[in-house]
């Protein structure tokens, strides 16, 4: 079980390696977003440096209607376990996401009351 933090305006972000074709693990601050409904989103100029392989374009409904991202293949360790999962990849996110599919295995814990933050 990993712990997070929570941000400035109740943010929920945990700490994540993102794994390179190379085998170099990066950290990573993600933000994890019950409303992205995919594994991982990423912005493109982050795919820099890490070579994960391209699959497809892929549709998703978001707050701005329906967009096209790029889908890759992507490695990331989280607590302490490597998964490889699809990851979208597009212009306008901010931040790297977490979103609600890793909720299929993985619980989540938020007590913003105790600042309690857990996923595992």
């Amino acid at each position: 079980m990993i712990e997070g933090y929570f941000g400035s305006g109740k943010q929920l972000f945990f700490e994540v390696e993102l794994v390179t074709t190379d085998g170099l693990n990066l950290p990573v601050d993600a933000l994890f977003d019950t409303g992205f409904t995919g594994f991982m989103a990423i912005n493109k100029q982050d795919l820099d440096g890490l070579n994960w392989q391209f699959i497809s374009d892929d549709e998703l409904v978001t707050a701005q209607g329906l967009k096209t991202f790029d889908l890759y293949l992507g490695k990331v360790i989280l607590d302490g376990k490597e998964y490889e999962v699809p990851v979208y990849a597009g212009d306008e996110l901010t931040e790297i996401l977490l979103g609600s599919e890793w909720l299929e295995f993985l619980p989540l814990v938020v007590n913003f009351l105790e600042g309690v933050l857990m996923l595992g």
